[in-house]
């Protein structure tokens, strides 16, 4: 209670009658009137002063209530005021959320982008705005069908904005089911507190197939007289106002296609099938900030072929030899065409035909051409070298559009008919020395042969064909003159062979016509006479070798050599060498030899010196720790959708005498047990894979046990880095 004055209240909505203030009567005031606002509701008691609400306010209705309070004398005459008494009617939570629509309706296509709205439902409340009364909070309470553990679908809670989730991007497809129900869900208080209001609504989703798509193959014609650019396909994305754009899978110096703002693919220059005759890049879309709205688009086109190149010679002359004695119908020869449209079509189909033959003699016709393979071939009897010497041919080349001729020249050869005669039918002897150096010429013989020079009829090849038991000596033939080097071709010997008596024959490298055959005039004979040298002892093997494992224990005797003298003097002294004595070797007499390498003995006998290599092969011991093989890195693409797999190969330096046998598992961690597993699949690859699909874009960690099961085994743990990441068409991480 108090004076009457300006005075403010706040009432809660509802609640019923109740009173709100008494203003005390001051003399000559009897009684208190009030006007405005009053709702029917609000009113004052005269004599009172008690200000009061008979029933219940609403927020909803008025908000505020504007009054006037006066008080009165007894003649009715205002004493004070009027006054202002204004009451705000506080909002209490008493209405539902309401959809703007009794039913949604909703298009989402394959394959949108996760997160990404499609559409929207929308809610309101009566309750005060400002207050948590009227602030809603979307969600989807049920989904039929949910073939799925996790929702294909998501709604942003504050906006109601429906979109597809990861797994709905990525399972969403007509052909398995094209239409979902959401029953959506909105709550006020912000959907914070278990008694708020809730109303729910049924969403029917449409799942159609998607836009965004690659184009069947793309065919062009080459060299196209259109003007460029030419539209040669169209792509579109799902998403309304997206950047399209084209990166190459190949690097090219300039990519002949571009894409337009609204998806159409355009060639922008004339191709060449024979610069190229296919093209693979990608189509891309990008939003506004430059994200990636879809998956890259693999786009193929091929050069279509059109007979616009002329057949080709091979060569600018083609030469073919043919023998006076070869018989008619005989293949002598090929004339060789190429045309640089596409294989096995129309277009490079060639057909020869011979235009000329010069001179034509003895006849018009010596020659036939196969029209398809152009194999030259004899038409009638044997050619003479008398008749003519070469004849020259022009042979017409032709596709269903262009020609050309091919020039041939038929070369006459003389048969062999003559054989080699040898200018000394005896070359008496020559003396030399046991130690001349191999490759030495010790001779110089010469025959002679009638044939036509230059031919494989007239030139001479000789060879030792008696006294000569371990090939000692070679004769090399000058092509020009006919004449024969004998030279050493191994290593001469006193003691083994002092004297060679030498059967030398002279022949032709193609073959002797039928009924002329070689005779004594295509052979002859020489004495060699080897004078003896003191030579240096020689050990009984030229190379020692001996095995022994990597681990030996120093001062291990590993071999024993010999050397002996070839006249018969003794070995008068040994030593070592290079590398035997110090860390790796070690001499203790002559012949013994502890742990060495890469070394070799020097003997002596007379006053010859030799020497022997030795060769000490090391077996390989188990002591390298196995690892995983890098040659590539392990990936899986993202999102993991479960069921993938990869091979890891374990490798170890160690020598694998028959094969290597490797066993794979998982450190006993937590993360590693329930994140991975490994499965056996080889002696040498394991297969590791995912156990669930719940895995972020970033590289994990996964701690392996290799054992190598040697002898004995080693073990090695290895951190092995796994990427998830995004990947193209191809199954590649971008």
């Amino acid at each position: 209670s108090g004076p009457l004055k300006d005075m403010d209240f706040s009432v809660q909505e509802g609640g019923g009658p109740r009173i709100l203030h008494q203003f005390k009567l001051e003399p000559p005031a009897v009684s208190f009137n009030m006007s405005g606002e009053k709702a029917g509701i609000i009113d004052i008691e005269p004599r009172t002063g008690i200000l009061y609400i008979n029933g219940s306010l609403d927020w909803e209705t008025q908000k505020v209530h504007k009054l006037q309070v006066e008080s009165l004398d007894e003649s009715g005459k205002r004493v004070k005021g009027p006054y202002n008494v204004t009451i705000y009617v506080e909002d209490i939570n008493d209405n539902p959320p309401e959809f703007n629509q009794t039913k949604y309706y909703g298009v989402v296509r394959q394959n949108s982008r996760p997160g990404k709205p499609f559409m929207y439902v929308h809610a309101t409340d009566r309750d005060d705005p400002t207050t948590l009364h009227a602030q809603l909070s979307y969600s989807i309470l049920h989904h039929f069908p949910n073939p799925y553990e996790e929702m294909l679908f998501q709604i942003d809670n504050a906006t109601g904005a429906i979109s597809p989730s990861r797994k709905g991007s990525y399972y969403l497809d007509p052909q398995k089911q094209d239409t979902f129900i959401l029953v959506v869900s909105v709550r006020d208080m912000a959907g914070t507190t278990p008694n708020a209001f809730t109303s729910s609504v049924d969403v029917i989703i449409t799942v159609k197939e998607s836009l965004w798509k690659a184009p069947p193959i793309i065919y062009i014609k080459e060299n196209s007289t259109q003007a460029h650019p030419v539209n040669i396909s169209k792509v579109q994305s799902n998403e309304p106002g997206v950047i399209y754009g084209i990166f190459e899978k190949e690097k090219l110096p300039r990519l002949p296609f571009s894409i337009s703002e609204n998806g159409d693919i355009y060639v922008t220059q004339p191709l060449d099938r024979e610069e190229k005759d296919t093209y693979t890049f990608f189509v891309v879309s990008k939003d506004n900030t430059g994200e990636l709205v879809d998956k890259p688009l693999q786009i193929h086109v091929i050069v279509e072929d059109i007979n616009d190149n002329p057949p080709v010679c091979q060569q600018d002359l083609t030469i073919i030899e043919v023998q006076e004695n070869e018989k008619g119908g005989s293949n002598i020869g090929s004339v060789l065409a190429t045309d640089m449209d596409k294989k096995d079509t129309l277009y490079s189909r060639l057909h020869f035909q011979i235009q000329s033959q010069e001179p034509q003699f003895p006849s018009r016709n010596l020659f036939y051409i196969q029209q398809d393979t152009g194999t030259l071939q004899l038409t009638g009897p044997s050619l003479s070298k008398r008749d003519s010497a070469k004849y020259f041919l022009k042979v017409l080349v032709t596709d269903s559009a262009f020609e050309t001729i091919c020039n041939v020249e038929v070369h006459v050869i003389d048969i062999n008919d003559q054989i080699p005669i040898f200018k000394n039918s005896d070359y008496g002897s020559v003396t030399v020395a046991e130690d001349i150096p191999i490759g030495s010429m010790i001779l110089e013989i010469e025959a002679t042969d009638g044939d036509e020079p230059a031919t494989g009829s007239s030139l001479i090849i000789y060879q030792v064909k008696e006294g000569d038991p371990n090939n000692t000596f070679t004769i090399e033939t000058d092509a020009e003159t006919n004449r024969g080097f004998i030279k050493i071709k191994e290593a001469l010997d006193f003691e083994t062979m002092p004297v060679y008596n030498l059967v030398i024959n002279a022949t032709n490298p193609e073959p002797l016509v039928e009924g002329v055959q070689y005779n004594s005039s295509s052979f002859t004979v020489l004495k060699v006479f080897v004078t003896n040298v003191d030579e240096p002892p020689v050990f009984q093997k030229p190379v020692y070798k001996t095995e022994v494992s990597e681990d030996i224990p120093v001062n291990t005797l590993v071999m024993t050599v010999e050397a002996y003298d070839p006249e018969g003097d003794s070995v008068r002294k040994c030593k070592e060498m290079q590398g035997m004595q110090g860390k790796y070797a070690q001499y203790l007499a002559c012949g013994k030899i502890l742990f060495l390498q890469k070394s070799y003995l020097l003997v002596e006998g007379g006053s010859q010196k030799s020497k022997a290599f030795l060769v000490l092969h090391l077996r390989d011991v188990n002591d390298n720790y196995p690892e995983i093989a890098k040659d590539y890195p392990t990936f899986f693409c993202y999102p993991v959708r479960g069921g993938e797999r990869t091979l890891i190969q374990a490798t170890d330096a160690d020598e694998q005498l028959f094969y290597s046998k490797f066993t794979f598992s998982l450190a006993d961690e937590m993360n590693a047990r329930n994140n991975w597993e490994i499965s056996k699949f080889n002696a040498t690859h394991a297969y590791l894979s995912p156990k669930h699909a719940n895995f972020e874009e970033k590289v994990y960690d996964v701690p392996i046990i290799l054992n190598d099961n040697g002898k004995p085994p080693l073990e090695n743990k290895v951190n092995h880095k796994v990427s998830i990441c995004k990947c193209s068409i191809e199954n590649s991480c971008f």
